[in-house]
């Protein structure tokens, strides 16, 4: 691997910065962590490289990439000896791209709402994306028990990454409640040498 192909990875360790870092080692790729300050996400160096001044960012190749399924999405195409996406012509790509952006949307929009205190009424539900968090829920759930072990079965995904990391973060932050399926599925997930890496990576970083 040679030095044009190391990611410069933005981030905060308090921050959906975590997915991105475990993203990059899954992908096995060479990445230089630039390590911010929630003070200077709005300055104008960082502003040129993300308008909304938040994290996670990556620059590879010149290329500047921000939202986090976008740039696990991105991570996993551009490392692809990692396996970490179906290619184009392979039939679990459908499947790949629906639970990566269900997790990115509905389930990610359903989390922040209960965190947030935020409480659809059957008549508005039509209006949100995830509908009824019940029934997504009840999705996620038949979701996570039919993984077997990964939601692509045998082949482990970017779309483990990023809805992993939101169960992870839903009962942690107690927005969701736990279901046998999750902790059996995070159980497996958190055993991978690059979930134990980068958590580790990230917890190094966290104020004192």
């Amino acid at each position: 691997m040679s030095a044009t192909d190391e990611v410069l990875f933005h981030t905060h360790p308090m921050s959906r910065g975590r997915i991105v870092r475990w993203m990059l080692e899954e992908a096995g790729c060479r990445y230089r962590t630039e390590l911010m300050a929630f003070e200077d996400l709005k300055s104008p160096s960082f502003l040129a490289i993300n308008p909304l001044g938040k994290v996670p960012a990556i620059t590879h190749h010149g290329v500047v990439v921000t939202e986090t399924a976008a740039i696990c999405a991105y991570l996993a195409d551009a490392f692809p000896a990692a396996g970490l996406a179906p290619a184009l012509a392979d039939p679990l790509r459908g499947s790949y791209l629906r639970l990566l952006f269900l997790a990115a949307g509905p389930l990610e929009a359903a989390i922040t709402d209960r965190a947030l205190g935020v409480e659809v009424t059957p008549e508005q539900s039509a209006f949100v994306g995830y509908g009824s968090q019940e029934r997504l829920m009840a999705v996620i759930g038949q979701t996570l028990a039919a993984a077997s072990p990964w939601l692509l079965g045998e082949r482990f995904s970017a779309a483990d990454v990023y809805l992993g990391s939101q169960i992870l973060f839903g009962l942690k932050f107690k927005t969701i409640a736990p279901q046998p399926a999750f902790q059996d599925y995070l159980q497996r997930l958190m055993a991978r040498p690059a979930w134990q890496r980068a958590t580790a990576a990230d917890d190094a970083l966290l104020p004192a």
